[in-house]
């Protein structure tokens, strides 16, 4: 036998087999959970089954959509080019999908299947992680099982966002920064990942900043070289970026930018920024979110300190921007999310460390000690599961164990009927304004006017209507949605059917009183322009 020197537990000789294989038995049940957890997305419209992407990536797919079918970076064929995305590469990856001949009802699945996939990969990489800092062969397993079953993890990548790349590309550096520190040596991987990251979501330009600085910090022998790969990488990523941006679409900076930022105080969005994270620790239940915080106290190592400042960046990170829109929902948004699994081996660490500092304590009766020590971690780690998974709803449990569907499902299958519909009742030409700028677009297969100017450049660039600060996340601030002018979206640009609205519609009214008609089909009201030529009027009149 040998005892861990970092989790004071002892390995024992068939630990190694043990571990590896409940490490195949937990990815199993993981690919079980993602496909229950997207076929628990899925929908049936008219006769059909509906696979559809939470709304948001859905206005990538509806980039990919045109890419694919070579219209270029466009969210209208033929419209105006403006980057109302953040996620390049993954647009280019969600292309792919378009290539295939897929119908629109299915292309979807396969996305969020390609997901699952790469969410099994993270696994594997964050096991390796943890590997690193446990011989023993329970930590490490702990570790992959919590990162399995994180809903809030599953929930944005097997619905389609790019967290699941990001995760994946997050983890993957650590380990390789880990594995450089340990045997005192210098990779440039970590910053070639971080920086490829960055063509995912430029926001990753965050753990690119945080890695240097933290490797110059723990690794001062070698700060001239992380240094100048830190940014170098920085500058060769985003400068490349930055350069076709200015040469395709004429901007410096993407239009999601000015539309987040735009008119945004500092302390507005650092004051939101705060009380979406209290109210994540809060949620999350606190007592279990400071566990990790006794490593701080105990002299950590080089490694461990890395993971801290990986997590507490991102966290930082979610502050100044402001949270994320969709803090009403309850758990660790997309910024988060992407570093919970290095908290899942801070956490399993920390536990170890309680528990023996309460075998030291109790000697004299060490035996039973020691097994009321494991009851102790096995209850926290019990409640954990719960308190870390909770959403602000009083159904979270059952959406994370799939008895109900997952969060934004019913919004989905909402929208792609609206999508439906309008394609139903309008001809090719036909224009729609829009507030959830995703699925309605791609199914209805229409010009789309978006109203909250995610691409849109006039909107991106008004001043928000509500500012940072607020604190009320379902009703009030928004991030990317408290821009909007009616005046120009409705009255300017004369949609002919206006799908929804959003906020205060006293600017709307006016000309939706003037100009249209409103009509309900299948309980969902439509403006419909009076005048105009682009709607199927005998369908309109067969489907109320």
């Amino acid at each position: 036998m040998e005892m861990d020197k970092q989790s004071g537990l002892t390995s024992i000789p068939y630990g190694k087999t043990l571990g590896r294989v409940s490490f195949v038995l937990i990815v199993v049940a993981f690919a079980f959970y993602a496909y229950r957890f997207i076929e628990r997305t899925s929908f049936v419209v008219d006769g059909q089954r509906y696979y559809a992407l939470f709304d948001d990536a859905m206005i990538s797919m509806r980039y990919a959509q045109n890419l694919a079918a070579g219209n270029g970076f466009v969210w209208n064929a033929g419209g105006e080019r403006v980057e109302g995305y953040s996620n390049p590469l993954w647009v280019v990856f969600m292309a792919s999908f378009h290539l295939l001949g897929l119908s629109a009802s299915q292309i979807s699945r396969y996305v969020q299947l390609a997901a699952a996939v790469i969410l099994m990969v993270n696994l594997w990489v964050v096991w390796n992680i943890a590997k690193e800092f446990s011989k023993h062969w329970l930590l490490p397993l702990l570790t992959v099982f919590l990162t399995a079953f994180y809903f809030p993890l599953n929930n944005w990548s097997l619905q389609g966002m790019e967290v699941s790349a990001l995760v994946l590309i997050t983890s993957g550096a650590v380990l390789l920064a880990v594995r450089a520190l340990k045997a005192d040596t210098f990779s440039y991987w970590p910053y070639v990942l971080l920086g490829l990251g960055t063509l995912f979501r430029i926001d990753m330009a965050a753990p690119l900043g945080v890695l240097t600085l933290f490797m110059m910090i723990l690794d001062r022998a070698r700060l001239r070289q992380h240094l100048i790969w830190g940014v170098a990488t920085g500058l060769v990523f985003l400068g490349s970026q930055t350069l076709w941006r200015l040469a395709y679409y004429g901007e410096w900076l993407p239009n999601t930018y000015y539309l987040k930022v735009g008119g945004a105080t500092l302390i507005g969005r650092l004051t939101q920024g705060l009380a979406a994270f209290a109210q994540f620790v809060w949620t999350g239940n606190w007592l279990i979110m400071i566990i990790p915080l006794v490593l701080l106290a105990l002299r950590p190592g080089r490694e461990t300190l890395l993971l801290f400042a990986i997590v507490g960046g991102q966290m930082a990170y979610s502050v100044y921007v402001g949270g994320d829109a969709w803090e009403h929902k309850g758990g660790a948004n997309r910024f988060i999310s992407i570093s919970m699994p290095l908290f899942f081996i801070l956490f399993p660490l920390a536990l170890e460390r309680i528990r023996n500092a309460l075998l030291e304590i109790g000697k004299q009766c060490q035996r039973w000690v020691e097994w009321g020590s494991y009851a102790v971690v096995a209850g926290i780690v019990f409640v954990s599961i719960f308190s870390l998974n909770t959403l602000l709803e009083r159904d979270s449990f059952q959406k994370w164990a799939t008895i109900k569907r997952p969060i934004f499902v019913a919004g989905t299958e909402r929208y792609v009927g609206m999508g439906l519909t309008i394609q139903r009742i309008t001809t090719a030409d036909a224009s729609i304004a829009v507030v959830t700028a995703g699925n309605i677009p791609y199914f209805a297969e229409r010009t789309a006017i978006d109203l909250l100017g995610k691409s849109d450049k006039v909107i991106a660039r008004t001043e928000p209507q509500v500012q940072a600060g607020n604190f009320d996340f379902d009703d009030d601030f928004r991030p990317g949605h408290n821009k909007w002018d009616y005046d120009y979206s409705i009255g300017e640009l004369q949609p002919d059917v206006v799908a929804q609205l959003w906020g205060d519609t006293s600017a709307a009214m006016p000309y939706l009183e003037a100009d249209y008609v409103q009509v309900e089909i299948d309980g969902i009201p439509y403006w419909l322009k009076r005048d105009s030529g682009n709607i199927l009027w005998d369908v309109v009149k067969a489907e109320e």
